[in-house]
């Protein structure tokens, strides 16, 4: 029921209409209601949850990377990988995960756009990948005091600056991410670098799909025994992914709940391995078995009407054997 307020608003409902209060407004809205919902969107709405998830398990594997992120990352980020998932040209809806989609999406996405990696570090980089499935940047030459934008009340403070390359692998069919490898390059606050190649040397796993990010931390000198602090903050951190290559050997969807069990190369990294945690394949699996069961009760459905239309009112039907 609906009632007038000490201010003249109304607020609750009133048969299909709720009235409520917003920032000094009165906003009058229908009531939710329940939808039977069809297949394709049944499909379609795992698909997003999958995205999520999976956009989810991004974030959390490169936080040491970006440290922080702005408030539309979660959004933005789902969005980018629930793109490149419906780009895909290889699966179905509700069978497919970012192992078959279009990484292109995925190349440029910023964990935080108050300082957008391509706006504040203004360097040339090329990402290439050898047969033996290595990475390599070649970074162009850096002029500190030129080629890095930082904010004014960042820039007084600085002391030197951190160019990070962070190369994950992912695998989320068997549920886990690994951390590969690191590389840093340090510069002064007003140095200047030339252009130099950066190579991983770790070989990554035919099953993992990569992602390599670039980040730009800057320090603060002090007289502390650790000598510098970090000045990145959430209206600074520059974060961005600048490559992905796709797994050459993803592996098959899981028919149940993943026990992760390290292969003998893994095992001499295990500290770097991370269990994901990742609904995705759940997810698939779910509607797998709703498909399932909608395809057993139309069955059911379609032949219960053709022995209705056999067996038609009026028509006599005889079960003696006799003549």
């Amino acid at each position: 029921m609906a009632k007038v307020d000490n201010k003249g608003r109304v607020r609750g409902t009133a048969g299909p209409v709720v009235y409520r209060g917003y920032r000094g407004m009165n906003i009058i809205q229908g009531k939710p209601r329940k939808f039977k919902q069809t297949s394709e969107s049944i499909r379609a709405s795992t698909e997003f949850g999958l995205s999520s998830t999976t956009a989810a398990v991004i974030r959390q594997a490169f936080q040491p990377a970006y440290i922080h992120r702005d408030g539309e990352a979660v959004s933005r980020s789902t969005q980018l990988v629930y793109r490149g998932i419906r780009s895909s040209l290889s699966g179905s809806v509700g069978r497919r995960d970012l192992h078959d989609a279009d990484l292109d999406s995925i190349i440029g996405m910023d964990f935080n756009i108050k300082s957008r990696l391509g706006e504040v570090l203004q360097v040339s980089q090329r990402v290439e990948r050898d047969a033996q499935g290595r990475i390599s940047v070649f970074m162009g030459s850096l002029n500190a005091k030129t080629d890095l934008r930082v904010p004014l009340s960042i820039s007084k403070a600085v002391s030197k600056y951190r160019v990070r390359f962070s190369l994950i692998g992912f695998n989320f069919r068997q549920e886990y991410y690994e951390y590969l490898e690191v590389k840093d390059v340090e510069v002064r606050k007003h140095g200047q670098l030339e252009a130099q190649e950066i190579r991983f040397e770790t070989q990554p796993e035919a099953d993992q799909l990569l992602m390599l990010s670039v980040s730009l931390l800057a320090y603060s000198e002090t007289r502390m025994e650790e000598g510098y602090v970090l000045l990145n903050s959430k209206e600074f951190s520059p974060c961005a992914i600048i490559a992905a290559y796709a797994a050459e050997e993803p592996g098959e969807f899981p028919s149940g709940p993943v026990n992760m069990e390290l292969s003998e190369a893994q095992q001499t990294r295990g500290a770097s391995i991370h269990n994901m945690c990742y609904e995705g394949n759940r997810l698939m699996r779910d509607l797998e078995r709703k498909s399932g069961s909608r395809i057993t009760a139309m069955k059911k459905q379609i032949t219960h009407e053709e022995d209705a239309q056999f067996l038609k009112v009026g028509k006599r039907v005889s079960f003696s054997s006799k003549k």
